[in-house]
């Protein structure tokens, strides 16, 4: 089969395609035939920095839609040939992969696997931001970095349709027009967001901040919190060193701060990501968010889908296509 593999890290010139052995799939998983891909931030840090990766020769790939190929032992409610989207420990990036039956799901009814291959992470990533780690309330206020992206697109939809009012911050005007476009009340462009949002909220900040970026980012966002507000670190995008907080930055305020992580999730607990993702997905099947696919390049071209979202300039989803 065809994949698309790294053998050192560094820039996407490291993505090479390649030929190998399909995967078998063991007790508890599927083999999927690849119809799309999924190009995450995840996918970059792996390539640049070896995030989550166990050992070179890597394929990497966090998502997937496509058929059922085969299935190991123990498996219930998967047949061969059935039309699904998963959720994978990597190997995506390829005609064939692994994913355990815990975290791959049938599509829901009406949608086609390009669309199926944007829920996986997103979706319900984005639902749990708010509503479990995040534990939105109608009538708040909610602040997003990266409104423009895969995630935040979903997020800004899905915290509207909450009954919230929702911010957003991007790095560039362009980027403010598309998040107006799905879900966001008001657009922040750059650093000065903190006080953009408290601004906006009569000097009082908001109830709930979703950072993926970490750094400074984070401590701004910590800032930009009203009396009692939640802030969910979801990514450290900017790689600076991990974050810390304490008495001092959250007892003024009575702020608190959690963390999310769908992969870890997906390792500790995938029952519960099971029900997250269930729900979450509920929201496209009945037509409350929709993720758009911006960009997509066929399987050997990774290294240009990556360049591309690396580049910061990218809105929505990206895809690879390998079966159409």
């Amino acid at each position: 089969m065809r994949a698309v593999q790294l053998h050192e890290f560094g820039g996407p010139d490291v993505l090479k395609a390649v030929e190998t052995d399909a995967p078998e799939p063991g007790p508890g998983q599927v083999a999927i035939d690849v119809a799309y891909i999924g190009v995450n931030f995840a996918d970059l840090k792996a390539r640049a920095e070896g995030y989550r990766v166990p050992g070179l020769p890597f394929v990497p790939g966090l998502e997937v839609s496509g058929r059922v190929r085969a299935a190991g032992a123990g498996i219930e409610g998967l047949r061969v040939g059935q039309e699904v989207a998963a959720l994978t420990a990597g190997g995506a990036y390829a005609e064939v992969a692994l994913a355990e039956a815990t975290t791959t799901f049938p599509l829901p009814a009406g949608v086609d696997p390009r669309t199926g291959a944007t829920l996986p992470t997103v979706l319900p990533t984005a639902h749990a931001l708010l509503h479990e780690a995040g534990r939105l309330r109608a009538g708040e206020t909610v602040l997003v970095q990266g409104a423009a992206g895969g995630i935040g697109t979903v997020a800004g939809q899905l915290a509207k349709a909450a009954g919230a009012r929702v911010f957003g911050v991007v790095s560039s005007a362009a980027k403010a027009e598309y998040a107006r476009k799905h879900g966001y009340d008001e657009v922040f462009v750059g650093d000065g967001f903190a006080a953009a949002a408290r601004a906006a909220t009569g000097g009082r900040g908001v109830d709930l901040a979703l950072d993926p970026v970490g750094g400074d980012t984070f401590r701004a966002s910590l800032e930009a919190l009203a009396v009692f507000g939640r802030l969910v670190s979801f990514g450290n995008a900017s790689s600076a060193q991990p974050w810390q907080v304490g008495q001092a930055e959250l007892y003024p305020g009575a702020r608190s701060v959690t963390g999310f992580s769908i992969l870890s999730l997906a390792q500790t607990d995938p029952l519960i990501l099971r029900e997250v993702a269930e729900r979450a997905f509920r929201a496209v099947a009945d037509g409350t968010v929709t993720l758009p696919v911006t960009a997509e390049f066929a399987l050997e071209e990774a290294a240009k889908a990556h360049e591309l979202m690396g580049g910061r300039a990218t809105t929505g989803k990206l895809l690879l296509r390998v079966s159409p």
